[in-house]
């Protein structure tokens, strides 16, 4: 029997709260639905790092990113990490990349035997972060005004570059039912939206009333209370600079289901060739997001914390063998990705990994079977916004947050899903606070990593700087498969260095029609 092609969906701050699978009474997303309704539904699946590249990385490379050296958006993924790509190519599987990976370094492809469009983020040193600064310390840009000036629009420039990588996938998929050949493909389709700013489509902007638009659930948490890594978070963003009104957040909210509302037609879009072309009975759909998006929950924006906004994240995995919908509620994360898409590909004769991974193969969870599952997840965070190694730990329906230096948080999920008591310290769970610290420090050692990064970013900032100022040149990594792709997008260079900057001066406002003459 021949090993099943693989799609992967992966899109970019897509909140799993956001979605009606997961509970939601607003956000639209019917093509969605029809993948959920045929897959394996994952309702506590996380990321491993709540920000882009080292999520990334941990997903492609099956570990968790302190291990490789992803200790933020600018750390080099190092070319001699293998990959899940990789390992497929070595199976005789045909590898394409299509849309954002966020790979940094001279390293473009990482096992994957063929890019189909430029990244949209920098693939150089622009942006690693400064712990010395302190937290307001934030070389991308990131801001409040992502969410002051969300609204509709024209165009913008991740429209730009979804747009363009939903035409290549399409065509590779045309390209893939055409071949005679019988090997199987991987196909990863990695899109940009969600991702603020929060701008929409008017026609999909329009999917939505805007009296319909819920309000967060947990309102803005005064200063004062905030635990320090969320302080932290609180300067970084620049929320004592720029003042977000109940309007704002409403509007940044609409903007961002209806930015939902359009990766999902791309979705349906993308299946529906797999359907016409017969590819869908030996295609396995891999649908998931790299982090959440806090969406003003608590105050608090955009990712880069541990509270479920920000790392919980949808996880559908439907084709064969999937008959219809299953409930899967063990807790799982991403860096399970790399044993399971090994697992299928071999029928469950994976070969032996060199160095081993963080993850466990969803198969059996897939096949309905949970037991021994050690339901467990490990995410970390150590870039822009904050000063010192983090780590979190869920076992079960235990969540615990760790802040080098700092004060811990201990959560029960099922007593308090929104995280607002903090039980560390307290007697009653003093046995399960005790082990998840023990856990924590499994193979982590924060004092040593505290150094090893700040190494880290000295050392890329002199680089950065040497490559930017010295002649006036400007490095740049970002892989080329067309004219002025080392121009196009964010690229990270001089003024251009921050998103937000970039993506406004991209921008065109959606202008309403004059009304009809009368």
């Amino acid at each position: 029997m021949r090993s099943p092609n693989i799609l992967l969906i992966m899109v970019d701050q897509l909140t799993a709260k956001a979605l009606p699978m997961y509970g939601h009474k607003v956000v639209k997303v019917p093509n969605l639905m029809r993948l959920a309704e045929r897959s394996a539904v994952f309702t506590n699946a996380y990321c491993n790092f709540p920000i882009c590249a080292p999520s990334r990385y941990s997903m492609l490379s099956g570990r968790l990113a302190h291990s490789i050296g992803a200790f933020d958006n600018a750390s080099e993924f190092a070319a001699a990490t293998p990959t899940i790509a990789h390992y497929l190519d070595n199976l005789g599987y045909r590898t394409t990349l299509c849309g954002k990976m966020h790979f940094v370094g001279p390293d473009q492809l990482h096992g994957y035997q063929e890019r189909l469009i430029t990244d949209i983020y920098p693939a150089n040193f622009a942006w690693v972060p400064d712990w010395t600064e302190g937290p307001t310390n934030a070389p991308t840009g990131i801001s409040m005004r992502a969410v002051v000036e969300a609204g509709q629009c024209l165009r913008s420039l991740q429209i730009d570059y979804d747009d363009e990588t939903e035409f290549l996938a399409q065509q590779k998929l045309y390209d893939l039912a055409r071949r005679t050949e019988k090997d199987p493909f991987f196909l990863t389709v990695s899109f940009s939206h969600p991702h603020s700013p929060f701008v929409a489509f008017s026609e999909h902007w329009n999917r939505y009333k805007h009296e319909d638009i819920d309000l967060p659930t947990v309102s803005e948490i005064p200063l004062e209370q905030l635990d320090t890594h969320s302080r932290w978070l609180y300067y970084s963003h620049g929320r004592d600079r720029i003042n977000v009104t109940s309007d704002h957040i409403l509007n940044a909210r609409h903007a961002y289901y209806g930015m939902i509302s359009y990766i999902d037609d791309k979705v349906g879009r993308l299946l529906k060739i797999l359907e016409d072309t017969g590819l869908a009975d030996d295609t396995v759909v891999i649908f998931t997001s790299d982090h959440g998006e806090m969406l003003g929950e608590r105050g608090m924006w955009y990712k880069q914390t541990f509270f479920e906004g920000a790392t919980r994240i949808p996880l559908l995995v439907g084709g064969p063998g999937v008959d219809s919908r299953r409930i899967v509620d063990s807790v799982v994360s991403l860096v399970d990705l790399f044993p399971t898409m090994l697992d299928l590909a071999t029928e469950g004769n994976p070969p032996s990994v060199a160095g081993g991974f963080h993850g466990t193969s969803l198969v059996p969870l897939i096949g309905g079977r949970s037991d021994n599952w050690p339901n467990v997840v490990v995410c970390e965070y150590s870039d822009m916004g904050v000063c010192a190694p983090c780590r979190m730990i869920r076992m079960g329906m235990l969540k615990y947050f760790y802040t080098h230096g700092f004060e811990s948080q201990l959560f029960d999920l099922e007593k308090d899903p929104l995280e607002l008591n903090n039980l560390s310290g307290n007697p009653a769970y003093r046995v399960q606070e005790h082990e998840l610290r023990k856990r924590i420090f499994c193979g982590w050692n924060p004092e040593e990593l505290n150094k090893e990064i700040l190494q880290s970013q000295a050392e890329r900032r002199v680089i950065c700087d040497a490559m930017s100022k010295s002649r006036g040149r400007f490095h740049n990594w970002s892989y080329i498969v067309g004219p002025h792709d080392a121009e196009r997008f964010v690229r990270g260079g001089g003024e251009s260095a921050g998103t937000v900057a970039v993506k406004g001066r991209a921008r065109f406002p959606y202008v309403p029609p004059a009304p009809a003459a009368s």
